[in-house]
Order: C-alpha cells, then sequence, then structure tokens
C-alpha cells in the first residue's frame, strides 16, 4: 500500500497546495515553457507575479523553477517541501504545514 501512496505523493501534495491558495484567495496559474519547464503555480502578490514550486520528495532541486527565475527574474519564488523555513538563492522555502501561511 506504501507504494501505491508514493505513487500518487505528488499529486496530493500539489492538490493541497491549491488548496490552501485558494482558501486564501489566490487566483493560481500553471507555466510550462517551450521546452517542458513547468512551474506548479504562479500567484500573484502585490502586483509580483511569484512562482511557486511544489515538491514532496527528499529530493527538492527544480531546474524548471531555476530556469524561470533566470528568464522572468521575479522578486522572489516560493518553494514548499518537507524542508524547513528559509531564504536561499532569492527562494523562500516554507514547509508543506505551513502553506497556509502564504
Amino acid at each position: 500500500m506504501v507504494d501505491d501512496i508514493n505513487d500518487f505523493k505528488g499529486g496530493m501534495v500539489e492538490n493541497y497546495v491549491n488548496l490552501q491558495l485558494t482558501i486564501n484567495e489566490y487566483r493560481t496559474y500553471y507555466y510550462c515553457s517551450k521546452r517542458g519547464a513547468e512551474i506548479d503555480f504562479i500567484i500573484q502578490r502585490n502586483g509580483d507575479l511569484i512562482p511557486i514550486e511544489v515538491k514532496s520528495a527528499d529530493n527538492t532541486r527544480s531546474k524548471s523553477l531555476n530556469t524561470y527565475i533566470e528568464k522572468y527574474q521575479p522578486a522572489y519564488a516560493i518553494k514548499i517541501s518537507t524542508k524547513n523555513f528559509g531564504f536561499n538563492d532569492n527562494k523562500k522555502i516554507v514547509p508543506l504545514y505551513a502553506t497556509f501561511c502564504i
């Protein structure tokens, strides 16, 4: 059963994040480049477009988010994962349990 849950973990986590963003009255958007780079969510806050990447696995590296940042230079980006709060390379790290704080 654990393997079955792991197959759907990414989708379940993204659904949870979408729900929390919607509760906080954000309209959520999705980004996909011609080369296949994907950003899970983009929200607008104080006139800025903020990309949000959601990671459910232990590996939290995100080539797509880095590519988006290089191309569009947002004020900052948000990465949601199981990691603790942090700020690194203009990315706010938010633990999954604190998504409601966004």
